[in-house]
């Protein structure tokens, strides 16, 4: 299993996030094998992984979760195959469990207004506050990728904002004016004060020149969507889901939208068509004559 996540670290190229959750899968794998008293991978059979994954099912794991589980599991033991560990992967007979299609939760645009219009533009702290949730929103990041944003990531002339993604994949992302403005406040006011004395390579920082965490943009996004008065459940990937959603209402492409949001296969982004797919029907109902 080491070698199996080295080989996802050098030769993939995954992140740091995605290798922890296939070492979470396989671990929890290994000790199903332990317990049940499967002595090797060699007694390791179709019947064997069923038999798991219907156990994960008895211990309440949701399809999608059972899903990615048994990504991970084709995955290794296709590795054993490569490696010629093993003849054959009993992963690939095995069907993913059907998880219905889960729509992104997205705001709308008023919603979307109403927490960019919260921090308080005052305070240091308020002014970060404010260009670290209208680039998320403005460019379609994830927290991963917003927080590890560098000074030098940012071009202000150009409105872009170099980022990398998954697997250390690197992407240029277009930002507006609103954006720029509120960055550019930023930098030349707020961003001094926060890190004097120390130096920082990050545009985002917390308490004594520090990277800003990801718990830490967690707490100040749930404070500003309370202060906002939104009710209805937000997390930090509302605001991506949100950016990708806002776009293809607009009238943008699919393929612009993927390259955007950093997304290898487009089949990841075309979860997005179904809710623009709404926003269609209700114009259609709006202001077509039989809608």
């Amino acid at each position: 299993m080491d070698q199996y996540l080295n080989y996802l670290l050098i030769e993939k190229g995954l992140s740091a996030n995605t290798i922890e959750s296939y070492r979470a899968d396989l671990s929890r794998f290994a000790d199903f094998l332990e317990a049940g008293g499967v002595q090797s991978l060699y007694d390791t059979d179709s019947a064997v992984l069923l038999k798991h994954l219907i156990a994960l099912r008895g211990a309440g794991m949701a399809a999608r979760s059972r899903a990615r589980h048994l990504v991970a599991l084709r995955g290794f033991f296709g590795f054993l195959v490569r490696e010629k560990i093993l003849e054959k992967n009993p992963a690939t007979r095995i069907d993913l469990p059907k998880s219905g299609l889960k729509l992104p939760d997205v705001l709308s645009v008023q919603e979307i207004d109403r927490i960019l219009n919260v921090p308080d533009g005052n305070k240091p702290t308020g002014i970060r506050n404010a260009a670290m949730i209208e680039l998320m929103y403005a460019a379609g990041l994830r927290v991963s990728e917003l927080i590890t944003v560098k000074l030098q990531d940012i071009n202000l002339d150009g409105c872009w904002v170099r980022v990398f993604g998954k697997g250390a994949k690197e992407r240029m992302v277009p930002f507006g004016q609103p954006c720029r403005r509120k960055i550019d406040f930023y930098i030349t006011t707020a961003r001094p004060i926060l890190l004097r004395p120390h130096l920082s390579p990050f545009l985002f920082i917390a308490r004594a020149g520090s990277p800003m965490t990801r718990q830490g943009f967690w707490k100040i996004l749930k404070q500003q969507v309370q202060i906002a008065g939104i009710l209805k459940p937000i997390s930090p990937h509302s605001l991506r889901h949100s950016f990708a959603s806002h776009l293809l209402e607009g009238g943008a492409d699919l393929r612009s939208v993927q390259i955007m949001l950093g997304h290898v296969d487009i089949s990841t982004t075309q979860i997005y068509t179904h809710v623009a797919k709404d926003h269609l029907k209700r114009m259609h109902e709006k202001y077509h004559p039989r809608g």
